[in-house]
This record gives C-alpha cells, structure tokens and sequence, in this order.
C-alpha cells in the first residue's frame, strides 16, 4: 500500500483519476445523449485501437531515454505497401509478414545509429520520418482501395481488428517489460545510461532492440489501420506520433525515462478518446481536442517535474 501511495506511483494514480472524472463529467453533461451505454465504451476503445498500438511502441523509447517520431510514416508505408501487394494478388499472411519485417528493419537501423554514434534520437528518427513518408509516396501517392476478401470480412470478426491490435500489444508490452531481463535493462538504460554500463548491462544491444521494437508495434499498428480502412492511404499517421507521446506523457511516463508503466499509457490513450468523445457529443470544433489535449499535456509535464524533484530530495 505504501508502494501504490508513494510519489512513484503518483503520476499513474492521477491519469486513473482523470479518466474517472472525464468520463463522469461527460456522463453528467450528456446524460440524456446515452453517454452510459456500451456503444460509446467499444467505439472509445475501437477508435483509439491503432493509436493505442502507436502509444505502447513509444513508452519503450521513452522509457529509455529516447523518441521515435517515425511512426506516424510507418503507419502509412504499411497502409500503402499492404494495399499494393494485395492488389498484385499476395497473400494477407505473406503481406503482414514483409510489413512487420520492415518496421524491424527501420527501427533497427534507427537504433543502430543513435546507439553506435551517439546520435539524438530526435534528428535520426526526425530523418526516419522523412525517409518512410518519401517512400511511401514514391510506392502511390493516392488512396489504394483494399478489396482482398479476408480484410472485407474482419468486420464480422467477434473482436475488432483495431481493439484486436490494442489487446495483443498490450498484453506483449506487458510481459516484455514486466518480465523479462530486457525489460528490465530498458528501465535501467532509461534511469541512468552511465550506471547502466557500469553494472555492465548491454545497453548498445538494448538501444537498438528498443528502437526496433517500437517500429514492429508501429508497423503492427499500420496492419491494424488497413483493415479498420480497408485502404492504403499516403496521408495516413501525419502527427499520430505526437498523439502517441501526449499519450504516454499523460500515462505517467516521465520524457527522461526510467520511469512508467504500459498501464498508464492505456489510461492516457482513453484520456485523449474520452476528450474527443465528449467533443462530439458536444457537437462543438474539433480543434478543442486539440486545446485539451495540449493543456492536459502542459499539467502533466508539470506534476512530473514536481514528483521528480520531491524523489530527488529523497
């Protein structure tokens, strides 16, 4: 009990808070608009699956000292590639196959870079964002339509594709940080980089790995989006990385690593949803979401700061 009252599990405790409050506060205001039913709790969770996916790749970079502004590109290029394999007659399993190959293949080679030269992470992925925009609009750079009988089918599956996504995600962030050594070397690397060599932790092999990491959950994330779509787009993932690190922020994740959990990057994707959800309800511009989303962002920066001074002081 100590543990869960303490400052380290502050920022967590207050994201839970404020998706109570938010959902209450909707519920109390759209009482007469079936706030409390179970469509808007699926269309909360299904239209912020492929969001979702993006905000769990992110808290392993974040959590290591790192950031990734390349998946919103991802996202697109395996919208685009998937849609044009499809369309020359490639098999759905082969398709998804080459698409989280090359999200590993990009997230490595990012890794690579800020891991052997000491590059900052924002510049390489700045470029990684870049690079996969370009090529994906080099493959078309119009909407491909996906027809492929297996995609037109999934929305008769008993899970949405993009719910689906979120599940699996989780629940592979979950065991991968939670329970097992790199995990753990994340959380180190990501605490103190310096400290981390010392215990002699593979802190170059971790920083690839979790760079390449987040690309295969981006590019998990982009399969998610063809099917909820059933296109490939061009257009698709533009500023869905600073949706994801908002996300994460808010879940509790402190921008200079060490220090989250998945958990709390769950609770700030519904944060951001339930803002969004209410905005409609409201019926009012949906820049609002935007304002929301930045003066919740600005908050949390701040009690971060304030919970990291106090456990300085410790």
């Amino acid at each position: 009990m100590r543990r869960l009252l303490g400052p380290r599990m502050l920022p967590l405790a207050a994201t839970g808070l404020v998706v109570v409050l938010l959902y209450l506060a909707a519920g109390a205001k759209f009482h007469d608009s079936n706030w409390f039913t179970y469509r808007v709790l699926r269309d909360l969770v299904v239209n912020n699956g492929v969001l979702g996916v993006l905000a769990i790749g992110m808290t392993f970079v974040i959590l290591s000292g790192g950031i990734d502004l390349s998946i919103g590109s991802t996202v697109a290029f395996v919208g685009i590639l998937s849609a044009t394999l499809l369309g020359q007659g490639w098999s759905p399993p082969a398709v998804i196959t080459l698409s989280l190959v090359c999200g590993v293949a990009l997230g490595a080679l990012m890794g690579w870079l800020v891991a052997s030269f000491d590059l900052p992470p924002f510049m390489v992925t700045l470029g990684g964002m870049f690079l996969m925009r370009g090529v994906t609009l080099l493959i078309n750079d119009s909407q491909i339509a996906i027809t492929h009988p297996t995609y037109l089918a999934s929305g008769k599956w008993p899970i949405h594709p993009a719910a689906g996504a979120w599940l699996i995600a989780l629940v592979v962030a979950l065991y991968l940080l939670h329970y097992t050594r790199f995990g753990r070397n994340i959380y180190a690397v990501g605490g103190s980089e310096q400290s981390a060599l010392l215990m002699g932790l593979p802190v170059w092999r971790t920083k690839v790995a979790v760079y390449a990491c987040c690309s295969l959950f981006a590019a998990f994330a982009g399969v998610a989006q063809s099917f909820v779509s059933l296109s490939g787009d061009s257009t698709q993932g533009v500023a869905q990385e600073m949706d994801a690190i908002a996300a994460v922020v808010i879940g509790g994740t402190l921008l200079t690593g060490g220090r989250g959990y998945v958990a709390g990057t769950v609770l700030g994707v519904l944060i951001l949803g339930l803002i969004q959800s209410a905005i409609i309800f409201a019926n009012i511009n949906s820049w609002w979401t935007r304002i929301g989303i930045g003066l919740l962002l600005l908050i949390f920066v701040l009690l971060q700061r304030a919970i990291q001074q106090r456990v300085d002081r410790q």
